[in-house]
């Protein structure tokens, strides 16, 4: 048998790990700055629920591209494809939960799509998620906290932001029937990943006229700031949702700080290849990287609850989603230095096996990663061990250093050894 991974699926070796779980603890700790709360939901959800149409819409990728199966009752079932409607449906189970509720999850999930740096068919998602809060003022807060994450992770990052409303109040400025809306944004979700030309014979496939297409697309030429955007729309955008979409962007600006606009930047073409946002919708990208996809994405999606639920009863909400995959890709990218092991220091005993022990379970009392050798080699084949991990100090434990009360510490970096007592030593360390 030839062994190897399911298509698409990959194992993580101690240095792709280590990273991941460093870069879950930053997100983690921006999240619960922000004041949400982690839960948990299940990775097999029901097919019903992963298909609804108040989901990501027939159109989406992630609806084509989902893992179906099912179990020995034959319910029909599928591996969650992203981790929001499992929110929504948890929302939906608990109707006495205080608004707003504000929560994070982090965990693996699903598509059978295609693949490529930074996609895979298993990958982990974080999402932040807000419900019960109707003002712009929750949209800027899931803003600024991306950009404290982007902070947090040391990555030189940027936010595009649009309105859905936006985007139909210029579906109908072209003259294109608002029923074909959902179809007509999924197709200009492309236009970064294809280009215009193959947005524009896309949309020819789905029978608009050359003249509506042309319209469509001029608008998205328009130069200029954010501020200047707008006021351009304002004059062209005469529908209800134009306005709409204009006037909630404007209010979620207010409320960003002149650094935040910075890293903030207006795109009419954004678009999100799903079909339940509602308003505001947000992508980020990190700058000149390999990695060309998004980091993380969301948006309003204030209608899902009710319809998953049948109710008329209003359950605004709002979330992004960073994904730690592509995450962990710009980053090893970038990084100079990968971590091999958690160890912070190696013990070599020397024919003192039994208080070389007893010293690493001082170490590791005092919340300092010890590893020791536990193969009985040379001092020779030690060193290159610790040397090969990456491990910064080794300490040795030999006879004559134990008759003086001491251990022998080397800086694996510098080459330094120093005789020090072994509270000295986790001193240093610490």
């Amino acid at each position: 048998m030839k062994l190897e991974t399911s298509k698409g699926m990959r194992d993580f070796p101690p240095e792709d790990k280590i990273l991941r779980n460093q870069v879950v603890e930053k997100l983690t700790s921006v999240f619960e700055k922000y004041g949400y709360s982690p839960i948990e939901t299940p990775v097999i959800e029901r097919y019903e629920v992963l298909s609804a149409k108040a989901g990501a819409g027939d159109e989406a990728d992630a609806s084509k591209e989902t893992f179906r199966l099912s179990d020995q009752g034959n319910r029909e079932l599928g591996l969650r494809f992203e981790l929001t409607l499992s929110f929504a449906r948890f929302i939906g189970m608990n109707p006495n939960l205080k608004m707003p509720f504000k929560r994070y999850e982090l965990g693996p999930v699903f598509r059978d799509g295609p693949i490529k740096l930074g996609r895979y068919r298993q990958f982990w998602q974080c999402d932040v998620d807000a419900v019960g809060a109707k003002t712009g003022l929750i949209d800027s807060e899931i803003i600024a906290l991306a950009l404290d994450v982007f902070k947090n992770l040391g990555l030189d990052s940027y936010i595009e932001v649009n309105n859905r409303k936006l985007l139909k109040g210029l579906i109908e400025f072209a003259g294109i029937d608002l029923k074909k809306a959902d179809s007509i944004i999924i197709t200009l979700d492309k236009i970064q990943k294809l280009g215009v030309d193959d947005v524009r014979k896309e949309l020819e496939q789905k029978n608009i006229s050359d003249d509506k297409i042309a319209k469509l697309l001029s608008v998205f030429n328009m130069q200029g700031s954010t501020a200047e955007k707008l006021a351009f729309l304002k004059g062209i955008l005469l529908s209800e949702l134009g306005k709409q979409g204009i006037s909630e962007l404007e209010l979620v600006f207010s409320y960003l700080s002149d650094e935040q606009k910075k890293r903030v930047v207006f795109n009419p073409s954004l678009a999100r290849g799903l079909g339940y946002y509602t308003g505001t919708i947000f992508e980020g990208f990190v700058k000149d990287s390999k990695v060309t996809s998004s980091i993380c994405g969301g948006g309003r999606y204030d209608d899902m609850v009710s319809k998953l639920l049948g109710s008329d009863k209003d359950f605004p909400a709002i979330g992004i989603s960073f994904g730690l995959d592509v995450i962990c890709d710009v980053m090893k990218l970038s990084k100079s230095i990968v971590e091999k092991t958690v160890s912070k220091v190696f013990v070599i005993p020397i024919k003192t096996a039994m208080k070389s022990f007893e010293i690493v379970q001082e170490f590791r009392s005092a919340g300092i990663n010890t590893d020791m050798d536990l193969c009985e080699r040379g001092i020779s084949k030690n060193l290159d061990y610790a040397n090969s991990l990456g491990i910064p100090f080794v300490v040795f434990v030999g006879p004559k250093e134990l008759e003086a009360g001491k251990v022998k510490l080397r800086d694996m970096v510098s080459g330094k050894e120093e005789l020090l007592s072994v509270k000295d030593v986790i001193k240093k360390l610490k």
